[in-house]
């Protein structure tokens, strides 16, 4: 039998996806963190896998799904969030823009999955279910096994247990709630995530009316976390939008456990009519506002219609940073790519690694040296 007429359409997926393979899982898997530091990957979106010199792994908004695959008929559903921010009913192309550079079923171990809300490119229903079919277990303050919880806000929270995640295994967060895992601390913080006031528990044209009523409150819809590890203090904004009020956490992280180390801002070029991001300006005022040492937005790298430049911020930063006294710099990440703090807190930019470190250390198979 020949190889081509062994080929189908579901060996190829099955061969070709996700596109990294475990390549990304056994260096999560793997990789030791050095004392006073923490080490943290960027899985896509704002999908953070974090891990601490204790071994303490932590996700935050990991999420596997996919955008728009098919034109359908063109249309939006009326009650999606943007449909209702904007009154649009013609489909966003939202399409995935970014390789699957894991795979969530070979995560041998996480000891808490976040979530800072409930939209759909913020949580995984196929993660969820290989957390709890694998009785993954972590080891609570107390030092007893328990199951690894699932934390968010409550709308979050209902989503998991509408997938079958047991209640017990879940924990309903808001802002001023601290919780200990091990040798890391997760302390819960406002959101300032205004598209999810715009989203309403049904899609069709009979969603909840919301003109002229008081949105209801944002801490059921979404939170930020700042996560205390040896190696720093780590603020995730979730989907925040700019907030004159990330002043307010940057003065109190300060006053309370020294101030932010590294904050995470999702950052997009917005369509118009459309404000779901925070745009380049905006990530630098929230880096200065909450007096980070170092901001890296993310995000940006996921949908087609929302994809930015980069450049924009590094452009602004080198414009603004001695006559505003900028204290923190930006960090350009990519995509499956590590990020090690305060080991990498000077570096600006990320870059895979090249490979090819033994060249030369065996006798090269060529005819003759000045080939070379």
């Amino acid at each position: 039998m020949s190889i081509i007429s062994e080929i189908t359409r579901e060996n190829w997926i099955e061969n070709t996806f996700p596109e990294w393979g475990t390549w990304l899982n056994e260096s999560m898997e793997n990789d030791k963190v050095m004392p006073n530091n923490v080490k943290m990957w960027w899985l896509g979106c704002s999908g953070i896998f974090l891990k601490t010199p204790a071994d303490a792994r932590l996700t935050i908004d990991l999420w596997t799904g996919n955008g728009k695959r098919t034109h359908g008929n063109g249309k939006m559903k009326v009650g999606h969030q943007m449909a209702n921010m904007a009154g649009v009913r013609a489909m966003q192309p939202n399409l995935r823009n970014i390789p699957y550079v894991f795979d969530p079923f070979a995560i041998k171990h996480v000891d808490v999955v976040l979530a800072t809300h409930y939209h759909q490119d913020h949580m995984s229903k196929e993660f969820a279910a290989h957390v709890i079919q694998s009785d993954m277990a972590t080891v609570n303050e107390q030092g007893n096994e328990v199951p690894v919880p699932f934390i968010g806000p409550e709308k979050s929270v209902n989503f998991w247990t509408s997938w079958g995640v047991p209640a017990e295994r879940c924990i309903v967060v808001k802002p001023g709630d601290r919780i200990k895992i091990k040798d890391l601390e997760i302390i819960v913080m406002d959101s300032f995530d205004r598209t999810c006031i715009t989203t309403t528990d049904l899609t069709g044209a009979d969603r909840e009316d919301l003109w002229g009523k008081c949105p209801m409150d944002m801490d059921k819809k979404a939170v930020n976390y700042l996560i205390r590890t040896p190696g720093g203090n780590i603020y995730h904004s979730g989907d925040s939008h700019y907030s004159i009020y990330f002043a307010k956490h940057g003065k109190d992280i300060a006053a309370q456990f020294g101030g932010v180390d590294v904050a995470f801002g999702s950052y997009g070029c917005n369509p118009i009519g459309i404000q779901d991001k925070m745009e380049a300006t905006d990530i630098l005022r929230m880096a200065e506002a909450l007096q980070t040492k170092v901001v890296i937005p993310i995000h940006w790298d996921v949908w087609t219609n929302f994809y930015a430049d980069l450049n924009e911020i590094k452009v602004l930063w080198e414009m603004r940073k001695d006559r505003l006294n900028y204290k923190f710099h930006p960090f350009f990440w990519k995509v499956g790519g590590e990020y090690t703090y305060p080991l990498d807190k000077d570096k600006t930019e990320y870059m895979y690694d090249r490979g090819f470190h033994d060249c030369f250390e065996h006798e090269p198979n060529v005819p003759f040296r000045s080939i070379l």
